[in-house]
């Protein structure tokens, strides 16, 4: 991790005095220096950036290419009316500002492919959140953070699940109960020569709760897109929170074990 200068003004220390009580000087002047990569800015992936934009993360690349719309109301951090059609890297980037003045927001109006990734970063990462629903996005961010020792967290599908408190995080080899991270996995074993079976060093998070099918049919006559599952914010916003908590995790463990290579 490139040691980036920690500022800290009167103000940031009375936003942000309670991480430094949680993680220590060392814990916090990590978080603090931090850089974070967040893919897909839907109903988990806006969380996930305000819990890093309120943890005083130092820099948030945040990677959609969808504008908020209205069906986006119910589960998505910076869908508001007053920021209808507007891109979601920008509405996002204005409430990071608001939360963490200090947070350098660098947005990318794109959709990750195999073909892009990693080149479409415009700036070094230390961590990086898959929060998007394209299986070869991915796949190619997945093989990446397993070549490049990053840490890294996949989110599996939110849609459908109703139960918040049945969200888990464990190793992609472990997950089940979730057709994209078990699509994810299968792709990993067989192309990119990860292990054939048991764990697979990356960490994901999804719920084992059985999908529910949309329980009311579309009015044919509303002219409303009522494909594909339904969501609730409880869901995919715990998704994001929990994502967001593991890449601390893994930041915090990162940093520990540079501290006991240095002191030996």
């Amino acid at each position: 991790m490139s040691a980036l200068p920690v500022i800290d003004t009167p103000d940031l220390e009375r936003r942000f005095g309670g991480l430094q009580r949680l993680y220590g000087d060392a814990g916090y002047a990590c978080l603090r220096r931090s850089r974070v990569a967040i893919i897909g800015l839907g109903g988990v992936g806006s969380w996930a950036a305000e819990a890093l934009a309120r943890s005083g993360i130092a820099s948030l690349t945040l990677i959609d290419l969808d504008h908020v719309a209205e069906s986006n109301i119910n589960r998505q951090v910076q869908a508001l009316g007053a920021t209808l059609g507007q891109a979601k890297v920008l509405a996002l980037r204005e409430r990071v500002a608001d939360i963490h003045p200090g947070c350098a927001v660098h947005v990318v109006e794109d959709f990750v492919d195999e073909q892009n990734w990693p080149a479409l970063l415009p700036w070094p990462v230390d961590a990086l959140i898959d929060a998007c629903d394209q299986g070869r996005a991915k796949l190619a961010m997945a093989a990446w953070a397993l070549r490049e020792r990053m840490p890294f967290v996949s989110v599996g599908a939110a849609g459908g699940k109703r139960l918040a408190q049945r969200t888990e995080v464990a190793d992609l080899g472990e997950a089940t109960h979730d057709p994209l991270l078990a699509m994810l996995r299968q792709r990993l074993r067989k192309a990119h020569g990860a292990s054939r079976s048991g764990k697979l060093g990356l960490r994901c998070v999804f719920s084992r709760e059985t999908v529910q099918r949309p329980v009311q049919a579309c009015d044919v006559e509303s002219n409303l897109n009522c494909a594909g599952y339904g969501s609730s914010v409880a869901v995919t916003a715990t998704f994001g929170l929990v994502a967001a908590g593991e890449v601390i995790e893994q930041l915090l463990q990162r940093e520990q074990k540079t501290i006991a290579k240095m002191a030996l």
